[in-house]
């Protein structure tokens, strides 16, 4: 289009070192480059205005990113620390409760509103199963939850196939109550939950949710219908951490299949290049204790302990999930691992992405 006028940004994503505003194309266009002189991801972010509406585009380089390493320390005593609190989490009874969901169930598939004890007395997980409804034993797929608050209507669809299905909220709250619950809890007394006690390792928000991932790996071991071998864990964003970090405490899950992994490399900030989300030291220093609690907490040093096949996939454009921060992570991963890129895609995915993803775990856990 000619005579638009244009704002861009360029550079390291996450950290343009080069804006201009008001760049009128002349003949509907411009030209642009830029380069990077170690392994990383170069961004050209676009801005425009034609006709009152506001469009935004973006473009973005990866230069040698299988060579990114990660800049977060791994704590000496990081092992210790998860299985003392794994190992005190599971002296706590499940104490589990299911309520059939009529409802939702369908020909192949019962749906139950399940909730069990987590890391402490009263503390408890809540989420939706599905179970195969041909008496039988069944392999069996953790869903983790990406961020915010919300209601969960669980995988009947997959328990269907012969799978068991278990989709877990990490809030201690039902996952089946009205979204006016959710909203106001998101906007009042659980906003910005992933920076409760960021000082304090031992009561961060995300201790007991990571320890909630693995006590649904208890109540899935405690159902009569599971198999008692075959389990994968998948998820996206927060849920692809949640993947990762599962499948690194727990030696019980066989495969795991994860969409643009959040909270990786969280000081990249700190070493002048993109962390993950939530970017917690983009715009404001670290305050004391903060680097070292959050090395526990870290998916780049759950990702170092990998040992199980893995399905990765995400695209070079997020800006929720920096592929630099995600690449930190990935490169660790010693085990044998899957990515599969679909480059220009954001933070967001194409439908085959995920059917993808999900027919590789199905086949994975069915052995083939």
């Amino acid at each position: 289009m000619e005579n638009v006028t244009i704002d861009y940004e360029s550079g390291p994503e996450m950290l343009p070192d080069n804006k201009k505003e008001g760049v009128i194309l002349k003949n509907g266009r411009t030209e642009f480059t830029g380069t990077m002189k170690t392994p990383g991801f170069y961004r050209l972010r676009v801005l425009a205005v034609v006709d009152g509406r506001k469009y935004e585009g973006l473009a973005t380089a990866g230069f040698e990113p299988e060579k990114i390493q990660p800049t977060v320390k791994d704590p000496a005593d990081f092992d210790t620390f998860w299985s003392n609190a794994i190992a005190e989490a599971q002296k706590i009874n499940l104490d589990p409760k299911l309520t059939l969901m009529p409802e939702r169930c369908t020909s192949d598939a019962n749906v139950y509103h399940i909730s069990f004890q987590n890391e402490t007395q009263g503390s408890r997980i809540y989420g939706i199963l599905a179970v195969p409804k041909k008496p039988g034993k069944y392999p069996a797929i953790l869903r983790v939850p990406g961020a915010g608050i919300r209601p969960y209507g669980g995988d009947s669809k997959t328990a269907g196939l012969g799978f068991i299905t278990l989709e877990i909220g990490i809030h201690g709250i039902p996952v089946n109550l009205d979204q006016q619950v959710y909203e106001n809890l998101m906007n009042g007394a659980l906003s910005s939950y992933w920076s409760v006690k960021m000082n304090d390792r031992n009561v961060h928000y995300y201790k007991r949710v990571f320890l909630g991932c693995v006590r649904a790996v208890d109540f899935i071991f405690s159902l009569p219908e599971f198999n008692g071998s075959d389990i994968g864990v998948t998820g996206g964003s927060q849920g692809g951490a949640l993947t990762i970090i599962t499948a690194g405490l727990d030696k019980r899950i066989k495969y795991m299949a994860g969409l643009y992994p959040a909270m990786c490399d969280h000081t990249g900030y700190l070493n002048k290049r993109a962390g993950g989300w939530p970017h917690y030291f983009r715009e404001a220093e670290p305050k004391p204790g903060e680097v070292e609690t959050l090395g526990y907490f870290d998916v780049v040093n759950f990702a170092r302990r990998i040992t199980i096949p893995g399905y990765h996939t995400w695209g070079f454009n997020d800006i929720t999930c920096p592929p630099t921060s995600m690449y930190a992570a990935y490169n660790v991963i010693t085990a044998p691992k899957e990515l599969h890129l679909f480059q220009e895609t954001g933070h967001w995915t194409f439908p085959e992405q995920t059917e993808a993803l999900s027919n590789w775990l199905i086949k994975k856990l069915k052995g083939e």
